[in-house]
C-alpha cells in the first residue's frame, strides 16, 4: 500500500471579543479525532489568571524579555495594555508536518498573519449580542469593572472588523459551534 500524500497543515486564526468563548471552543475541537489541529502557545506579559500554567496556557514574560522575542513572533499587539505574541518556530514546524495550527489571536494579529500566511484561514466567533457579552465577562470574575468596560469598548471594535474574516460564528450554543467549526475545519484540509 503506498504511502499517503504529503500533506501541509494549515494556519487557523480564531479571533473574537474577549468573552466569545474562542479558548473554550478551541479547547474543545483540538480533542476531536476528526481533526489534525493543535492549538499555538502564544507568549504574554499579562499576569497569569488562576489556574494557567507557564508553557501550557501560555508563556507569560516581563516587558523587557517579551521585547527580547519580538523579532521571532510570527504577529503581536497590544491588547488590553499588555503585549500578546505568536513564537513562529512551532507553528511554521506543525505545518511542515501536517498539523493545522489554531492561533487564538485578536483581529490586529489575525491581520497580521493573513500578511505573512495569505492562505490562513480566519475564522471570527460572533457575540449573540453586547449585553449577552457583558454577562459572561461578569459571570468571569477575573476582571475589574474597569476592564470589563474596556473589553466591551474593544469588542465594539473588534465586530465592526469582523467582515474582513473568511467567516463567521455565532457562539450562542456551544456544542453546535464546535459542530459549526469542526466542519468548517474539515472543509478547509485540517480534517484527519
Amino acid at each position: 500500500m503506498p504511502d499517503p500524500p504529503d500533506r501541509r497543515g494549515r494556519l487557523v486564526v480564531i479571533s473574537g471579543p474577549a468573552g466569545s468563548g474562542k479558548t473554550t471552543l478551541v479547547r474543545r475541537l483540538i480533542q476531536r479525532p476528526d481533526l489534525r489541529l493543535v492549538v499555538s502557545i502564544s507568549a504574554t506579559t499579562r499576569s497569569p489568571r488562576p489556574g494557567e500554567v507557564h508553557g501550557r496556557d501560555y508563556y507569560f514574560y516581563s516587558r523587557d524579555e517579551f521585547e527580547a522575542i519580538r523579532g521571532d513572533l510570527l504577529e503581536s499587539a497590544e491588547v488590553h495594555g499588555n503585549h500578546y505574541g505568536t513564537p513562529s518556530a512551532p507553528v511554521r514546524r506543525a505545518i511542515e508536518q501536517g498539523t493545522c495550527v489554531a492561533l487564538v489571536i485578536d483581529v490586529q494579529g489575525g491581520f497580521q498573519v493573513r500578511e505573512k500566511f495569505p492562505d490562513a484561514l480566519l475564522v471570527f466567533i460572533q457575540i449573540p449580542g453586547l449585553d449577552v457579552l457583558e454577562e459572561r465577562l461578569r459571570a468571569r470574575g477575573t476582571d475589574s469593572p474597569e476592564t470589563i468596560e474596556m473589553r466591551l469598548g474593544n469588542a465594539r471594535r473588534e465586530l465592526e472588523l469582523a467582515a474582513r474574516y473568511d467567516c463567521q460564528v455565532v457562539n450562542e450554543d456551544l456544542d453546535r459551534t464546535v459542530e459549526q467549526l469542526a466542519a468548517i475545519l474539515n472543509r478547509n484540509g485540517c480534517g484527519a
